[in-house]
């Protein structure tokens, strides 16, 4: 039996087999083009069929394609469809915090990249110079936790894209989990490194044409809403009129018009305690999942020296318009529209499909559908080969044949893409049937992977720091903050199950005690035992096929190189300043007026 959502036209299993078979041919349709791109880079530009390309695109991707990789590769499901939720739930601080709190993370990993070029300029995967400045039993425990991010990724996105999948089409939830996987391990297989770059590419403009369409529809075209000042109106409407409430984990249905622990109650205000709660939790997690996937560590290794810190503080500033400006569409125009969506709804990523088809019908949720495989592919398929990456280098030519040739770590890798593309599809379904939501996984990764963030940064950053320290760190940290996350739990609620820990309390305490207590405990040791590193171990990792260079010799100058570190330290904290701290400051006076006197 095909079934959706409520508030969504449900769908017969005709209409449902006929959205599947449209979307096979779509897939065939994007798998051929992505193919095609391939071929024609291999046969004109230069692209080889060796390991070295297959992992690393070469070492020679300029700032552009970097940038637009970056803004693709960090356009998750819950870029698209979280952010929409926070938006509903507290208001306008909701899409601020998600854009800034998941931004300050890729303007920040630009000083690791040029560390990379500095410190490691021939390394394939980020545990690899762990491995070469801390020994195996840092490299194994950092191993996992690098695993471990790459599954939780990897769930949010097919977690996401199958519920809306589902909830749109009628398409079968555990259908569309194996569904999502199956055209990026095509091309993935085919190309690489460098096909995802270019699947990435032409993904981020379809992402970003589907986002001007919805924004120019709420705030310009709509006939529901249509102008700024109609979603404004409609806002301090719905926050004044009582309703029934929708705030996540409410069951005693009270009314409950305006936003609690927002000031007085507005959509419209920055001063909300859940929007700030919410934001410490993304900045810990976003830590995470950006310094922890070795997606990004790979981005960094791809890119020319001369790119690497402009493609980091490109992207990092562009994407925050994919989900600040979705999200203050899609999210608030649910709320303008007062959709009749449930907490359970919005936490499995449904908000920014309701209000794509009360404004334009079945329209709408062909756009919200591409916009979505876009995302998701574009992620997926960098989590292919950042998965890929660490089980070719980090696992098979460090403990099974260190020997191994360059056709044999080819082979591996295609073999590792196709693997763990097909887990990927078991995963979901496996998450899907435990009622795992986006909403939830989202908010847990901080607590789960935060607390390694500060020893992977110090590995490149500080020359003290130690192998006990990190590996003490890192998993006294996560264990701490899963203890302290399932306490406040039991304290607060009085029970521990997906409901009560998905709560705001529980996973800010995790966040907070798993990123700090790793820190605090990898410094402490550090300064008692200090290491005094000189990075010599890391330059020495080598290539497996050595290829005649294209990059000229200035390119890894190391004056140039730390002129480009201290370009990107000022711009990327600077930007990390104004926007999480400045910018939010500034806002207060406006929004006090709005809350006082109902006018700007």
């Amino acid at each position: 039996m095909c079934e959706t959502e409520q508030f969504l036209p449900r769908k017969n299993c005709v209409e449902s087999g006929r959205w599947l078979l449209c979307y096979s041919w779509f897939w065939r349709f994007l798998c051929g083009l992505h193919l095609l791109l391939v071929w024609l880079e291999k046969r004109y530009v230069g692209s080889r069929h060796t390991s070295e390309w297959f992992n690393t695109a070469g070492r020679n991707v300029k700032t552009g394609l970097i940038a637009s990789v970056i803004v693709s590769q960090w356009t998750w499901a819950a870029t698209i469809l979280q952010s929409s939720n926070v938006a509903w739930e507290y208001g306008v601080s909701g899409p601020f915090w998600y854009a800034s709190g998941a931004t300050i993370q890729v303007l920040l990993f630009g000083i690791m990249a040029i560390e990379i070029k500095r410190k490691a300029p021939y390394a394939h995967t980020v545990c690899e110079i762990v491995k070469a400045r801390w020994g195996t039993p840092a490299h194994l425990v950092f191993l996992g936790f690098c695993f471990l991010t790459n599954i939780i990724v990897t769930a949010m996105l097919l977690l996401g894209g199958s519920a809306v999948v589902n909830a749109l089409t009628g398409v079968n939830i555990y259908a569309a989990s194996f569904l999502i996987p199956l055209g990026v391990i095509v091309y993935a297989l085919a190309g690489g490194l460098k096909a995802t770059f270019l699947a990435s590419y032409i993904h981020s403009v379809i992402v970003h044409v589907v986002l001007v369409i919805f924004v120019y529809l709420v705030y310009t075209a709509s006939s529901e809403l249509g102008s700024p000042s109609v979603v404004y109106n409609h806002l301090l409407e719905v926050a004044s009129k009582s309703r029934i409430c929708q705030e996540p984990f409410s069951h005693d249905g009270q009314s409950c018009g305006p936003v609690n622990g927002n000031y007085k109650g507005s959509y419209l205000t920055m001063l909300s305690s859940g929007g700030l709660v919410f934001g410490i939790i993304n900045i810990v997690g976003n830590f995470g999942t950006v310094f922890f996937d070795n997606g990004y560590w790979v981005s960094a290794i791809a890119a020319r020296p001369s790119s690497t810190h402009k493609g980091y503080l490109l992207g990092g500033l562009v994407w925050f318009a994919v989900p600040f400006s979705l999200a203050t569409a899609l999210g608030l125009g649910a709320l303008a529209l007062d959709l009749p969506i449930t907490a359970s709804e919005a936490g499995h990523g449904l908000v920014p499909p309701a209000t794509a088809i009360a404004l334009m019908g079945k329209g709408g949720s062909i756009l919200l559908l591409t916009m979505l495989f876009m995302a998701v592919t574009s992620a997926g398929s960098s989590e292919l080969i950042a998965v890929s990456s660490l089980c070719t280098y980090d696992i098979y030519r460090t403990y099974i044949n260190p020997e191994a040739s360059g056709k044999k770590i080819l082979k591996v890798s295609r073999g590792v893409v196709l693997g763990f593309g097909c887990f990927m599809g078991l995963l979901a379904v496996i998450l899907n049937k435990a009622g795992v939501s986006l909403g939830w996984m989202y908010l847990a990764m901080g607590v789960l992977i935060g607390s390694a963030v500060l020893p992977i940064a110090f590995m490149l950053l500080w020359r003290k720091a130690n192998a006990i320290g990190a590996i003490a760190g890192t998993i006294s940290g996560c264990v701490l903050g899963i203890v302290t996350w399932l306490s406040v739990t039991a304290v607060e609620y009085g029970r521990i199950n997906l409901d009560t820990t998905g709560r705001n309390a529980p996973m800010l305490a995790g966040n907070v005690v798993s990123i700090l207590t790793g820190g605090a405990v990898h410094t402490v040791c550090s300064l008692l035992w200090p290491q005094n590193y000189d990075w010599d171990t890391t330059k020495q990792i080598t290539v497996v096929e050595k290829e005649k260079s294209e990059l000229p010799e200035e390119e890894f100058n190391e004056e140039k190189l730390i002129k480009a570190k201290s370009w990107i330290v000022k711009w990327g904290v600077g930007f990390t300043i104004v926007i999480v701290i400045l910018w939010p400051i500034l806002s207060l006076p406006a929004v006090w007026d709005i809350s006082n006197s109902g006018r700007w």
